[in-house]
């Protein structure tokens, strides 16, 4: 259920994306981060160092990233709702830690602000490269949930958003922004209140990972009186290691699977422009997405068949949505900052249609000129 908490720093504000993560985070109801500082990223922690404490809240500064997720982790199960903030050698440290976070199913938001890379990369140059890494970073078997932010007023709003869906489906959700969101400056509208997710904790908890049809655990924290045991291995419903068992061990990994499959319709976040009659679609995600938006108004001026879907929550990756929205397409264009990655998903979500890459590397981003151009090449 949704509980609705009033902002105190509602009202229009010109912000960075950054702040506007923070903003976000504390409007959420985030009283704890922890992280170490890295560009392009830093603005987060710096504006969470100076808000935090002013809303009774705790902010570390970490020795390092794999500090950072393992101490959000630890407050979530101590009551506090927690966030930390990185960039991609920082993600690449947290991923262990992220795997604990699913398989003890702790609701926690991990912000990914990318530059370019692979190592040290790009540090001030902005990129989509770690759209894999968010997903498949971590070993094993596993579904989350990440958001891509395509403005400073998406910065604020998927902050809250992610707060809400870790809640409710008591998992990590990362926020795979990138610098160029991150460090751009726009007009924001914060509001008055914002509806929070709130589950209600049993009395008292033997089984704290029981499930009902949902397939998602209690909302269970310490200090409530509960039965608790918090462990990385697999486990069965009172926690206790269950990985030299086979069938409790590989129920475990379905479920976790399938508590975000399941529900995968009320998670999935699209937005489209001019699909009815379109015979080319661009897909698109994060900062690429407006100027692929651009491209796209450009091409219908021009009397060709073009639409746009933005994908929000690229993962789990909608892929029978995106099926239903171009069934009627014949070639889709996807531009992405990378190598092209979330191409191949596309590709093999779509397979009967023409699935082009159009990738942009070294931190330059896409200009609408250069999606016209494909689309005229393709029509």
């Amino acid at each position: 259920m949704k509980r609705k908490l009033p902002v105190k720093n509602a009202g229009l504000k010109v912000l960075q994306g950054n702040e506007a993560c923070a903003e976000g985070a504390i409007a959420a109801g985030c009283n704890f981060f922890a992280g170490y500082p890295i560009t392009p990223a830093t603005e987060i922690a710096e504006h969470m160092a100076k808000v935090l404490p002013q809303n009774s809240g705790t902010f570390v500064q970490m020795e390092d990233e794999l500090g950072s997720i393992s101490a959000i982790i630890g407050a979530r199960w101590g009551g506090s709702k927690s966030m930390t903030a990185t960039s991609g050698p920082g993600l690449s440290l947290m991923l262990e830690g992220l795997g604990y976070g699913l398989v003890s199913e702790t609701p926690t938001v991990i912000v990914n602000v990318q530059r370019g890379g692979p190592s040290t990369g790009q540090p001030t140059a902005s990129s989509q490269q770690d759209i894999y890494q968010a997903r498949y970073g971590s070993h094993g078997d596993y579904e989350l949930i990440a958001y891509a932010p395509s403005s400073v007023q998406e910065m604020f709003d998927y902050t809250v958003k992610a707060f809400n869906q870790s809640e409710k489906y008591r998992v990590p959700v990362i926020i795979l922004a990138d610098e160029i969101v991150g460090h751009m400056r726009e007009k924001i509208h914060i509001p008055d209140e914002v509806e929070i997710e709130y589950r209600e904790a049993p009395a008292k908890c033997e089984q704290p990972y029981a499930v009902d049809e949902s397939l998602i655990p209690p909302s269970v924290e310490f200090f409530q009186g509960h039965s608790l045991l918090i462990d990385g291995q697999l486990h069965n419903e009172q926690g206790l290691r269950a990985g030299h068992l086979q069938d409790v061990s590989a129920n475990l990994v379905e479920r976790l699977n399938q508590k975000i499959l399941k529900h995968i319709d009320e998670i999935t976040d699209l937005e489209t422009y001019e699909l009815v009659n379109a015979k080319i679609v661009v897909i698109c995600y994060g900062s690429v997405s407006r100027a692929a938006l651009r491209a796209v108004k450009e091409a219908r001026c021009q009397g060709i068949a073009a639409g746009w879907i933005k994908i929000n929550t690229v993962w789990p990756f909608p892929e029978k949505q995106l099926q239903q929205l171009t069934k009627n397409s014949e070639t889709i264009l996807v531009p992405e900052m990378n190598i092209g990655k979330y191409y191949r998903e596309i590709k093999g979500g779509l397979r009967d249609k023409e699935v082009i890459s159009l990738p942009s590397l070294g931190g330059k981003l896409h200009k609408p000129e250069e999606i016209l151009q494909k689309i005229r090449e393709v029509e």
